[in-house]
């Protein structure tokens, strides 16, 4: 919830519900103006920067020695201060507890598949890491009529919740004594027509794009 405002800022009011957003837009940028872009020159991600843009300072300090800010949000915090290209105005009648989610996981996962991937309906997906991400990702293949959603994961017990999303097979690496994308292809036919990697491992990228069908 705003607490305050700063000169200029004509976006957001004190009271206003918003979500803190890493991937902020300055609505200015060739990438803001673009629809196959959200890597906006100002506001990009930026795990170094610790200020804020307009006097290089920090907003926080303990002791009189100063914190940097994290990603842009520094949401680890009770209040924060941020750029106003990284906040999203809300409707305030939205569950806070609930809408949360929206800032990062779930809009990841969902976005990267139906914006991105664009999977066609009956088509094959494969799901690399079923947490939060990967199980919005699973949500935006079921959207898109997918017919088939594998979900990938080491552990067994995300399984059963990732049903709900729309998974309707699973793969766990360590049952098999092959490479997991060969496993994948020897199911489909020959791979499947996407895949979502979810995990940030550099094996499993691997895997992911060897999955998909030539």
């Amino acid at each position: 919830i705003v607490e305050s405002v700063g000169e200029g800022v004509t976006d957001v009011k004190p009271r206003d519900h918003v979500l803190p957003i890493f991937t902020g837009e300055c609505k200015e940028c060739r990438h803001c103006k673009s629809e196959e872009s959200n890597m906006c020159d100002l506001l990009r991600i930026n795990t170094d920067r610790g200020v804020m843009l307009n006097d290089s300072k920090s907003r926080f300090s303990i002791n009189g020695q100063p914190i940097f800010h994290f990603v842009g949000t520094s949401t680890f915090s009770e209040y924060t201060v941020l750029h106003v290209g990284c906040l999203a105005k809300i409707n305030p009648e939205a569950p806070l507890d609930k809408v949360c989610v929206l800032s990062c996981g779930i809009s990841t996962g969902l976005g990267a598949t139906l914006n991105v991937a664009k999977p066609n309906k009956g088509s094959t997906v494969a799901i690399f890491g079923l947490g939060a991400v990967g199980l919005a990702a699973a949500e935006g293949a079921r959207i898109a009529g997918a017919s088939r959603i594998i979900g990938v994961d080491l552990n067994p017990k995300r399984f059963d919740e990732a049903r709900k999303f729309g998974v309707t097979e699973f793969v766990n690496p360590k049952d098999y004594n092959k490479p997991v994308q060969e496993v994948i292809a020897e199911m489909t036919g020959g791979g499947v027509d996407r895949s979502v990697e979810c995990t940030g491992s550099i094996m499993a990228m691997m895997s992911a794009f060897e999955c998909v069908h030539d």
